[in-house]
Protein backbone atom coordinates (compact mmCIF):
# COMPACT_ATOMS: atom_id res chain seq x y z
CA UNK A 1 0.00 0.00 0.00
CA UNK A 2 1.57 3.38 -1.17
CA UNK A 3 0.73 5.76 1.74
CA UNK A 4 1.91 9.50 0.59
CA UNK A 5 2.80 12.05 3.46
CA UNK A 6 2.76 16.35 2.81
CA UNK A 7 3.21 18.97 5.73
CA UNK A 8 3.22 22.31 6.54
CA UNK A 9 1.42 25.49 8.01
CA UNK A 10 -0.89 26.34 5.45
CA UNK A 11 -1.23 29.79 6.67
CA UNK A 12 -2.75 30.31 4.16
CA UNK A 13 -3.78 26.79 2.13
CA UNK A 14 -3.18 27.81 -1.36
CA UNK A 15 -3.58 26.82 -4.97
CA UNK A 16 -0.16 25.57 -5.09
CA UNK A 17 -0.25 23.46 -1.75
CA UNK A 18 -3.88 22.19 -3.32
CA UNK A 19 -1.22 21.30 -6.32
CA UNK A 20 1.13 18.84 -4.20
CA UNK A 21 -2.01 16.99 -2.19
CA UNK A 22 -3.95 16.80 -5.63
CA UNK A 23 -1.16 14.64 -6.71
CA UNK A 24 -0.39 13.02 -3.94
CA UNK A 25 -4.00 11.82 -4.02
CA UNK A 26 -3.89 11.09 -7.38
CA UNK A 27 -0.64 8.53 -6.65
CA UNK A 28 -1.20 6.89 -3.31
CA UNK A 29 -3.72 4.86 -2.08
CA UNK A 30 -3.88 6.92 0.94
CA UNK A 31 -2.86 10.57 1.84
CA UNK A 32 -1.54 12.17 5.47
CA UNK A 33 -1.41 16.10 5.70
CA UNK A 34 0.08 17.11 8.71
CA UNK A 35 -0.17 20.76 9.68
CA UNK A 36 1.68 22.97 12.03
CA UNK A 37 0.19 25.60 14.77
CA UNK A 38 1.92 28.73 14.10
CA UNK A 39 0.69 31.34 15.87
CA UNK A 40 3.51 33.57 15.26
CA UNK A 41 3.11 33.33 11.73
CA UNK A 42 -0.68 33.29 11.60
CA UNK A 43 -4.04 34.43 13.92
CA UNK A 44 -6.02 31.86 11.69
CA UNK A 45 -6.26 28.74 14.94
CA UNK A 46 -5.00 25.58 13.60
CA UNK A 47 -8.44 23.55 14.02
CA UNK A 48 -9.58 27.03 11.32
CA UNK A 49 -6.71 25.71 8.76
CA UNK A 50 -7.46 21.68 9.12
CA UNK A 51 -11.03 22.14 8.71
CA UNK A 52 -10.16 23.71 5.08
CA UNK A 53 -8.23 20.43 4.47
CA UNK A 54 -10.53 18.45 6.17
CA UNK A 55 -13.41 20.16 3.83
CA UNK A 56 -11.95 20.26 0.57
CA UNK A 57 -10.01 16.20 0.57
CA UNK A 58 -12.56 14.74 2.88
CA UNK A 59 -10.55 11.36 2.15
CA UNK A 60 -7.43 13.06 3.44
CA UNK A 61 -6.31 11.97 7.01
CA UNK A 62 -5.28 15.35 8.73
CA UNK A 63 -3.44 15.42 10.98
CA UNK A 64 -2.80 18.67 13.74
CA UNK A 65 1.03 19.25 15.19
CA UNK A 66 0.32 21.51 18.32
CA UNK A 67 3.74 20.30 19.36
CA UNK A 68 5.77 20.36 16.30
CA UNK A 69 9.17 22.68 15.47
CA UNK A 70 8.05 25.57 13.33
CA UNK A 71 11.78 27.15 12.76
CA UNK A 72 12.41 26.62 8.84
CA UNK A 73 16.48 26.28 7.50
CA UNK A 74 18.88 24.19 5.95
CA UNK A 75 20.59 24.45 9.58
CA UNK A 76 22.27 20.67 10.51
CA UNK A 77 20.56 21.01 13.76
CA UNK A 78 17.68 22.55 12.62
CA UNK A 79 16.47 19.66 10.08
CA UNK A 80 17.83 17.08 12.75
CA UNK A 81 14.93 18.38 15.17
CA UNK A 82 12.26 18.20 12.20
CA UNK A 83 13.46 14.73 11.27
CA UNK A 84 13.03 13.23 15.08
CA UNK A 85 9.64 14.97 16.00
CA UNK A 86 8.50 13.71 12.22
CA UNK A 87 9.81 9.94 13.27
CA UNK A 88 7.97 10.45 16.69
CA UNK A 89 5.02 11.81 15.63
CA UNK A 90 4.83 9.28 12.38
CA UNK A 91 5.74 6.46 14.23
CA UNK A 92 2.33 4.26 13.47
CA UNK A 93 1.96 5.53 9.99
CA UNK A 94 3.97 3.68 7.15
CA UNK A 95 4.58 6.44 4.85
CA UNK A 96 6.33 5.77 1.29
CA UNK A 97 6.40 8.23 -0.36
CA UNK A 98 6.79 12.39 0.70
CA UNK A 99 5.75 15.13 -1.13
CA UNK A 100 6.85 18.49 -1.28
CA UNK A 101 7.76 21.71 -3.45
CA UNK A 102 10.82 22.51 -0.81
CA UNK A 103 14.00 21.87 -0.25
CA UNK A 104 13.13 19.47 3.21
CA UNK A 105 11.80 16.84 0.73
CA UNK A 106 15.64 15.37 1.02
CA UNK A 107 16.03 15.63 4.30
CA UNK A 108 12.81 14.41 5.75
CA UNK A 109 12.39 11.70 3.24
CA UNK A 110 15.23 10.26 3.89
CA UNK A 111 14.17 10.36 7.80
CA UNK A 112 11.14 8.89 6.99
CA UNK A 113 12.93 5.88 5.12
CA UNK A 114 10.42 7.29 1.97
CA UNK A 115 10.87 8.29 -1.60
CA UNK A 116 11.61 11.85 -2.44
CA UNK A 117 8.68 13.49 -4.41
CA UNK A 118 8.53 16.88 -5.37
CA UNK A 119 5.77 19.13 -7.10
CA UNK A 120 6.23 21.82 -9.29
CA UNK A 121 9.73 22.92 -6.94
CA UNK A 122 10.34 25.74 -9.09
CA UNK A 123 7.16 27.08 -9.43
CA UNK A 124 6.25 27.25 -12.69
CA UNK A 125 2.67 25.62 -12.65
CA UNK A 126 1.82 27.96 -9.31
CA UNK A 127 4.00 30.58 -8.76
CA UNK A 128 2.75 31.79 -5.70
CA UNK A 129 3.75 32.21 -1.78
CA UNK A 130 1.65 32.33 1.25
CA UNK A 131 3.30 34.96 2.18
CA UNK A 132 2.61 37.34 -0.34
CA UNK A 133 -1.52 36.37 0.30
CA UNK A 134 -0.76 36.63 3.87
CA UNK A 135 -0.04 40.17 3.02
CA UNK A 136 -2.74 40.98 1.07
CA UNK A 137 -5.74 38.01 0.73
CA UNK A 138 -7.98 39.94 -1.90
CA UNK A 139 -5.12 40.55 -4.20
CA UNK A 140 -4.63 36.99 -4.47
CA UNK A 141 -7.98 35.66 -3.86
CA UNK A 142 -7.79 33.53 -6.81
CA UNK A 143 -5.11 31.51 -5.72
CA UNK A 144 -7.55 31.02 -2.51
CA UNK A 145 -10.69 28.26 -2.26
CA UNK A 146 -13.36 30.15 -1.38
CA UNK A 147 -13.71 27.75 1.57
CA UNK A 148 -10.79 29.45 2.34
CA UNK A 149 -10.95 33.04 0.95
CA UNK A 150 -14.19 33.44 3.12
CA UNK A 151 -12.72 33.12 6.69
CA UNK A 152 -10.09 36.08 5.85
CA UNK A 153 -13.89 37.71 5.61
CA UNK A 154 -15.61 39.15 8.17
CA UNK A 155 -19.00 38.75 7.79
CA UNK A 156 -21.09 41.69 9.54
CA UNK A 157 -25.15 41.11 9.05
CA UNK A 158 -27.79 43.36 9.74
CA UNK A 159 -30.80 42.79 11.76
CA UNK A 160 -34.10 44.41 13.25
CA UNK A 161 -37.43 44.66 12.27
CA UNK A 162 -38.51 45.60 8.26
CA UNK A 163 -37.97 49.31 7.77
CA UNK A 164 -35.21 49.76 10.48
CA UNK A 165 -32.84 50.93 7.53
CA UNK A 166 -30.91 47.52 7.26
CA UNK A 167 -30.59 47.63 3.55
CA UNK A 168 -28.94 51.21 3.37
CA UNK A 169 -26.66 50.92 6.12
CA UNK A 170 -25.45 47.32 4.44
CA UNK A 171 -25.36 49.37 1.27
CA UNK A 172 -23.58 52.12 2.22
CA UNK A 173 -20.95 50.14 4.32
CA UNK A 174 -19.83 48.17 1.31
CA UNK A 175 -19.57 51.23 -0.55
CA UNK A 176 -17.04 52.83 2.29
CA UNK A 177 -15.16 49.48 2.17
CA UNK A 178 -14.92 49.23 -1.22
CA UNK A 179 -16.61 45.67 -1.13
CA UNK A 180 -19.63 44.17 -1.49
CA UNK A 181 -22.81 43.56 0.19
CA UNK A 182 -25.49 40.93 0.04
CA UNK A 183 -29.66 42.23 -0.20
CA UNK A 184 -32.10 40.25 1.54
CA UNK A 185 -32.99 37.64 -0.79
CA UNK A 186 -36.64 37.47 0.86
CA UNK A 187 -38.42 40.76 -0.36
CA UNK A 188 -37.22 39.32 -3.57
CA UNK A 189 -39.25 36.14 -3.23
CA UNK A 190 -41.78 37.16 -1.72
CA UNK A 191 -42.74 39.31 -4.29
CA UNK A 192 -42.99 36.90 -6.69
CA UNK A 193 -44.42 34.08 -4.59
CA UNK A 194 -46.43 35.37 -2.13
CA UNK A 195 -50.35 34.64 -2.12
CA UNK A 196 -52.26 37.20 -0.19
CA UNK A 197 -49.76 38.59 1.27
CA UNK A 198 -48.29 34.97 2.82
CA UNK A 199 -45.72 32.10 2.49
CA UNK A 200 -45.72 29.04 3.28
CA UNK A 201 -43.41 27.45 5.57
CA UNK A 202 -41.50 25.26 2.98
CA UNK A 203 -40.90 28.47 0.59
CA UNK A 204 -39.88 30.20 3.78
CA UNK A 205 -37.22 27.69 4.06
CA UNK A 206 -36.31 28.14 0.44
CA UNK A 207 -35.83 31.77 1.22
CA UNK A 208 -33.32 31.00 3.92
CA UNK A 209 -31.59 28.59 1.47
CA UNK A 210 -31.96 30.89 -0.97
CA UNK A 211 -30.17 33.86 0.95
CA UNK A 212 -27.44 31.43 1.66
CA UNK A 213 -26.65 31.09 -1.24
CA UNK A 214 -26.56 34.32 -2.58
CA UNK A 215 -23.99 35.09 0.29
CA UNK A 216 -21.57 31.99 -1.23
CA UNK A 217 -21.62 33.40 -4.21
CA UNK A 218 -20.14 36.60 -3.16
CA UNK A 219 -17.25 35.78 -1.24
CA UNK A 220 -14.91 35.93 -3.43
CA UNK A 221 -15.73 39.51 -4.77
CA UNK A 222 -15.38 40.89 -1.15
CA UNK A 223 -13.05 42.38 0.32
CA UNK A 224 -11.90 42.30 4.03
CA UNK A 225 -15.57 42.72 4.65
CA UNK A 226 -18.83 41.07 3.38
CA UNK A 227 -22.45 42.96 4.90
CA UNK A 228 -25.28 41.21 4.87
CA UNK A 229 -29.11 42.26 5.20
CA UNK A 230 -30.49 39.56 7.29
CA UNK A 231 -30.06 36.47 8.06
CA UNK A 232 -31.72 33.20 8.64
CA UNK A 233 -33.30 34.13 12.28
CA UNK A 234 -35.19 37.09 10.48
CA UNK A 235 -36.83 34.21 7.81
CA UNK A 236 -38.17 32.40 11.33
CA UNK A 237 -39.60 35.08 13.17
CA UNK A 238 -41.55 35.17 10.01
CA UNK A 239 -42.69 32.21 9.95
CA UNK A 240 -43.47 32.12 14.16
CA UNK A 241 -45.15 35.20 13.44
CA UNK A 242 -47.55 34.51 10.51
CA UNK A 243 -47.62 30.47 11.15
CA UNK A 244 -46.89 30.28 14.99
CA UNK A 245 -44.26 27.70 14.34
CA UNK A 246 -41.39 26.84 11.58
CA UNK A 247 -39.62 24.09 9.84
CA UNK A 248 -36.88 21.93 11.56
CA UNK A 249 -34.83 22.94 8.51
CA UNK A 250 -35.15 26.56 9.18
CA UNK A 251 -34.06 25.95 12.89
CA UNK A 252 -31.05 24.09 11.88
CA UNK A 253 -29.97 27.12 10.10
CA UNK A 254 -30.77 29.67 12.73
CA UNK A 255 -28.45 27.27 14.92
CA UNK A 256 -25.85 28.16 12.32
CA UNK A 257 -25.76 31.95 12.19
CA UNK A 258 -23.80 31.85 15.67
CA UNK A 259 -20.50 30.33 13.70
CA UNK A 260 -21.63 31.51 10.44
CA UNK A 261 -21.30 35.49 11.23
CA UNK A 262 -18.78 37.37 12.96
CA UNK A 263 -20.57 40.42 13.87
CA UNK A 264 -24.45 40.87 14.41
CA UNK A 265 -25.98 44.90 14.27
CA UNK A 266 -29.59 45.39 14.84
CA UNK A 267 -30.80 48.47 13.62
CA UNK A 268 -32.88 50.30 15.81
CA UNK A 269 -36.87 51.93 14.11
CA UNK A 270 -36.06 55.12 15.76
CA UNK A 271 -37.02 57.25 12.18
CA UNK A 272 -40.42 57.16 10.26
CA UNK A 273 -41.57 53.68 8.93
CA UNK A 274 -41.72 53.45 5.26
CA UNK A 275 -45.30 52.91 4.23
CA UNK A 276 -44.46 50.88 0.83
CA UNK A 277 -46.84 48.71 -0.55
CA UNK A 278 -44.59 45.40 0.22
CA UNK A 279 -44.30 46.16 4.19
CA UNK A 280 -46.59 45.53 7.07
CA UNK A 281 -47.69 48.71 8.67
CA UNK A 282 -46.09 50.67 11.65
CA UNK A 283 -47.87 48.36 14.02
CA UNK A 284 -45.88 45.40 12.53
CA UNK A 285 -42.46 46.96 12.97
CA UNK A 286 -42.18 47.30 16.92
CA UNK A 287 -43.23 43.57 17.98
CA UNK A 288 -41.39 42.25 15.22
CA UNK A 289 -38.22 44.97 16.69
CA UNK A 290 -38.74 42.81 20.17
CA UNK A 291 -38.86 39.52 18.64
CA UNK A 292 -36.17 39.93 16.92
CA UNK A 293 -34.31 41.35 20.25
CA UNK A 294 -35.37 38.69 22.13
CA UNK A 295 -34.19 35.86 19.97
CA UNK A 296 -30.84 37.04 19.63
CA UNK A 297 -30.51 37.31 23.63
CA UNK A 298 -32.10 34.27 24.02
CA UNK A 299 -29.30 32.65 21.82
CA UNK A 300 -26.96 34.12 23.72
CA UNK A 301 -25.62 36.25 20.47
CA UNK A 302 -23.68 39.41 21.24
CA UNK A 303 -24.87 41.99 19.09
CA UNK A 304 -24.49 45.97 18.58
CA UNK A 305 -27.43 48.40 18.47
CA UNK A 306 -27.23 50.79 15.96
CA UNK A 307 -29.42 53.96 15.69
CA UNK A 308 -29.37 57.63 14.40
CA UNK A 309 -28.93 58.79 10.99
CA UNK A 310 -27.33 57.30 8.42
CA UNK A 311 -23.97 59.21 9.09
CA UNK A 312 -24.00 58.08 12.26
CA UNK A 313 -24.87 54.85 11.82
CA UNK A 314 -21.76 54.55 9.57
CA UNK A 315 -19.99 55.82 12.33
CA UNK A 316 -21.17 53.37 14.79
CA UNK A 317 -20.55 50.54 12.39
CA UNK A 318 -17.30 51.63 11.63
CA UNK A 319 -16.16 52.00 14.95
CA UNK A 320 -17.11 48.78 15.51
CA UNK A 321 -15.26 47.14 12.39
CA UNK A 322 -12.04 48.93 13.00
CA UNK A 323 -11.14 47.13 16.29
CA UNK A 324 -12.60 44.04 14.93
CA UNK A 325 -10.35 41.37 14.45
CA UNK A 326 -11.25 38.18 12.55
CA UNK A 327 -9.74 35.63 14.65
CA UNK A 328 -8.24 36.67 18.40
CA UNK A 329 -6.14 35.18 20.17
CA UNK A 330 -5.98 36.52 24.08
Amino acid sequence: MKIGLTLGKYAPLHRGHQHVIETALAEMDHVVVLIYDVPETTPIPLPVRAAWIRKLYPQVEVLEAWDGPVEVSADPAVTAMHDAYLKRRLQHHRITHFYSSEFYGGHVSEALSAIDRRVDESRVKIAISATQIRESPFAHREMLSDVVYRDHLVHAVFLGAPSTGKSTLAEAMAAQYQTVWVPEYGREYWEKHQVDRRLTTDQLVEIAIGHRQREDQAIMSANRYLFIDTDASTTRNFSLHYHDRCDARLDAMVAETRTRYDIFFLCLPDFPHANTWDRSGEVFREPFQRRTEADLIARRVPYHKIGGSIAERIRKVASVLNSTLKHRRG
